[in-house]
């Protein structure tokens, strides 16, 4: 058995492992710490006087998406004059979708008031749901997921025995990273009392935050000068108002987080990377690895855990369907299922460094590549796209 961040060992079984919610996370009614169920962000957050809401002026000319630069090396804090220098080989940060977009009078939420619940099977598990990344956008997932039919007008679980798998990255660039992180508690525990489940997955923001609020600005060999977690945690989106609400079982809730998965032949990861080949050749191995990375609280070898999430890319080009057999040979399944890379930035479809859109592409719905062996996620939400809740199996 393996150990969460400052815990002692524990017995828990594979299905409520990491989804035990603290009875006090439910007294505040189905948004504990968080604004009202459709409150727009807005309303609650003044994003214009937040000195984290959007990057700072060093930053502020976006590069290339596909460039490879260097945020942290030799890196003071945004806002302090601080210019990126050579990133850690390997390391590929989003570009485009660094500032915080205020979306407040931007998105309609056009959901049926009575929307039709998920149709449950006569025995057997219900069908199979997944959710790419939120960043921090809790109206468009409740949004999303009423949409679907998987939450009530209340915000309550209304999916029966569905089972619903988050694929990471809940905070961070939006303006209500711990709302999300609590929404997903509780539902977790909702799901399962209805026989059904709502898990999540490790993504690489919940290594950032963990480690901006474990080691701070604790330099960290970053494989190319000095880098620490602060500095990085505020470079890639870090939320203030995160920071401060962030308590201790929610640090535990992310510690437990598995980083893959398979369900229905589908392999579930957050990132987009031969990585996790690094950590075990069997997917509890992957898992246990992880944990105890985090268990150990090493400030170096949780930042080269991080580092390796942040990779991206390895299914899109010549050789992404290798890639994606390499994973599916070693962990199971037929398909591969990620978030992390936006699929603009898949697409190829983002703006130019010389100033030409930048909002990308309209996104309708997963973005299927290398064969038809992978599906992306990632619809772009802080990027003016959209917050992706899917059912699978696709058709195509």
């Amino acid at each position: 058995m393996t150990q969460g961040a400052g815990q002692g060992p524990e017995m828990r079984t594979p299905t409520v492992r990491d989804f035990r919610v603290p009875a006090y996370v439910h007294e505040a009614g189905p948004y504990a710490q968080s604004p009202g169920p459709y409150a727009r962000s807005g309303e609650v957050y003044d994003q214009t006087a937040d000195p984290y809401a959007e990057a700072p002026e060093p930053y502020a000319e976006v590069p290339d998406p596909y460039a490879q630069p260097g945020p942290y090396a030799g890196q003071t804090p945004p806002g302090e004059g601080a210019r990126p220098a050579a990133e850690p080989e390997g390391y590929t940060p989003t570009q485009r979708d660094l500032p915080v977009i205020n979306r407040g009078d931007t998105v309609q939420v056009t959901v049926d008031p009575e929307a039709v619940p998920v149709p449950q099977p006569a025995d057997g598990p219900g069908p199979l749901y997944v959710v790419g990344d939120v960043h921090g956008y809790l109206d468009e997932l409740v949004a999303a997921l009423r949409e679907k039919g998987l939450i009530d007008i209340d915000g309550s679980w209304s999916a029966g025995t569905s089972r619903l798998w988050f694929l990471g990255d809940f905070t961070d660039r939006g303006p209500d990273g711990i709302g999300v992180i609590d929404l997903v508690m509780r539902l977790s525990a909702e799901a399962a009392a209805a026989g059904g489940y709502c898990k999540a997955l490790m993504g690489n923001h919940e290594l950032l935050l963990l480690g901006a609020k474990r080691f701070g600005d604790t330099p960290v060999n970053s494989g190319a000068g000095t880098a620490t977690f602060q500095a990085a945690w505020l470079l890639n989106g870090g939320q203030k108002t995160d920071m401060e609400r962030l308590q201790d079982h929610h640090l535990q809730w992310m510690a437990r987080l598995d980083a893959m998965e398979v369900a229905d032949g589908h392999l579930l990861v957050h990132s987009d990377t031969t990585a996790y080949l690094d950590y075990g050749d069997s997917i509890e191995a992957v898992n246990d690895t992880v944990r105890e990375t985090l268990t150990r609280n090493d400030a170096d070898e949780c930042w080269d855990l991080f580092r390796k999430f942040t990779k991206r890319f390895a299914f899109r080009d010549d050789g992404g369907a290798q890639a994606v057999r390499s994973l599916l040979d070693m962990y199971g399944g037929s398909r591969i299922v990620h978030g992390h890379s936006p699929i603009p930035y898949l697409l190829g479809e983002v703006g130019s460094e010389d100033g030409e859109d930048s909002s990308g592409p309209l996104v309708e719905g997963p973005h299927v590549y290398a064969d038809g062996l992978a599906i992306a996620m990632d619809g772009g939400v802080t990027m003016a796209g959209k917050l992706l809740v899917q059912q699978l199996p696709l058709d195509s």
